[in-house]
């Protein structure tokens, strides 16, 4: 019998601590290497932490819901498979094994009025995390193939469905059912926020305390974008094996802007102003956790094609949990795209210690007077937030209008303009 810790990694300077998630592997089963047994959460990130041995787990030193240090023992894996497994620790968030006589008993049946399809999904196995994604997408989890040990699901599995639309929704009458409280069960329920949860709301809240923020508006005509990605769009994915979509262009744009007006990309730092010569955009991206802001390194010396591959990739580590500190650090401007959700106008809050950030909004056909004609054309809000101790109005306006303007003729995104 030979007995490997598993340790909480290193998971940035500023990091001391972190909570314990959802175990992912229970004691008895087997691990390889490098392969994810827990999820814990942190205040800055939620990632999965992987056991760098193979080997049968026999003891989980920690239970869900408890803090951890940096470098604490949370299990323990035979490398040889020999060792007698020792139960998982008790806590609230870890119920008591059921009595067998319990266990023996077969689950009472689904009423007969319920779909097939729901009582699948009430049988699928599932962690909390992935149960939540489910339940947050109104998904029938048995029209998902689980790539998990013993068919479970996990969330790049359910993720990768809906992306490629294989995924299932429940249907009205059913969605409404399950939402439905039990007759004898709580009006109410009081979740722990989580450690990135309460760390989001700090941060935002910081935000408002601390900076003079302010929102300026304008509106962009999507036409050309839309032409220009209509006749390049199948071209653009043979070549570079990615989807051209619209944050491209807003990142080439914004940072054209921010070289022009680079007020906008500085920070204030004590006294003093500190000025970025280069562009590291955030690109907000909606999580499992919550709101995260992985930053795209460099932007201004990405391609179109740099750009998309790097926005795809962070939205899938960003889904399975898999974004690091590192990820997630450095940004000096941050983009967010609410129209993805429906959002048509919204004032986005500063992403500190940066001084502006941009929302892009839901592109929606209005009547617009051009040469003294009234014609319909796909228009989108655009909403610069700014902190005003550092940025003067005729800064926020100049950087907005240069972005309406690379965006109303892409021609500019080329000739650098």
């Amino acid at each position: 019998m030979a007995i490997e810790d598993i340790k909480i990694p290193q998971m940035g300077e500023s990091v001391a601590e972190g909570t314990i998630g959802t175990w992912l592997k229970k004691v008895g089963d087997t691990v390889a290497v490098d392969e994810p047994i827990v999820e814990v959460e942190t205040d800055k990130v939620a990632m999965e932490v992987p056991s760098h041995v193979a080997g049968t787990i026999v003891e989980l030193v920690v239970a869900e819901g408890d803090t951890v240090e940096i470098g604490a023992l949370i299990a323990k894996v035979d490398t040889e498979g020999k060792a007698a497994a020792t139960p998982a620790p008790k806590s609230e968030s870890t119920p008591a094994p059921a009595p067998a006589a319990e266990k023996a008993v077969a689950p009472a049946p689904a009423p007969a009025s319920a779909p097939a399809a729901s009582a699948s999904a009430e049988l699928m196995p599932m962690s909390p995390a992935v149960r939540r994604i489910v339940e947050d997408y109104n998904l029938d989890a048995a029209s998902i193939t689980g790539t998990g040990k013993d068919g479970r699901l996990t969330k790049g599995d359910v993720m990768a469905a809906i992306e490629a639309g294989t995924a299932r929704t429940l249907s009205a009458p059913v969605a409404a059912a399950a939402a439905a409280p039990a007759a004898t069960g709580p009006r109410e329920e009081r979740v722990k926020m989580t450690r990135l949860r309460k760390r989001i709301a700090e941060r935002l809240k910081d935000a408002q305390n601390t900076a003079a923020m302010l929102t300026t508006y304008n509106e962009v005509d999507m036409t050309a974008i839309m032409e220009a990605r209509e006749r390049y769009k199948d071209l653009f994915a043979k070549k570079h094996s990615i989807k051209l979509g619209f944050m491209s262009f807003f990142t080439k744009a914004c940072c054209l802007a921010l070289k022009e007006v680079p007020a906008v990309n500085a920070r204030i730092d004590g006294d003093e102003i500190v000025y970025h010569n280069y562009a590291n955009i955030g690109v907000a991206v909606s999580a499992p956790n919550g709101l995260v802001v992985p930053v795209l390194k460099d932007a201004q010396n990405m391609s179109f094609a740099d750009t998309e591959l790097g926005i795809a990739n962070y939205g899938r580590k960003a889904r399975d949990g898999k974004l690091t500190i590192e990820d997630m650090q450095g940004g000096t401007f941050t983009i967010s795209n609410g129209g993805i959700f429906g959002s048509l106008m919204s004032s986005p809050i500063l992403n500190a210690p940066q001084s502006a950030i941009l929302g892009m909004h839901k592109i929606q056909d209005r009547p617009m007077a051009i040469g003294g004609q009234v014609v319909i054309r796909p228009m989108m809000y655009l909403a610069l937030s700014y902190d005003h101790r550092l940025i003067d109005g005729r800064e926020a306006v100049t950087f907005l209008v240069r972005v309406k303007e690379a965006l109303e003729d892409p021609t500019r995104l080329l000739l650098d303009m």
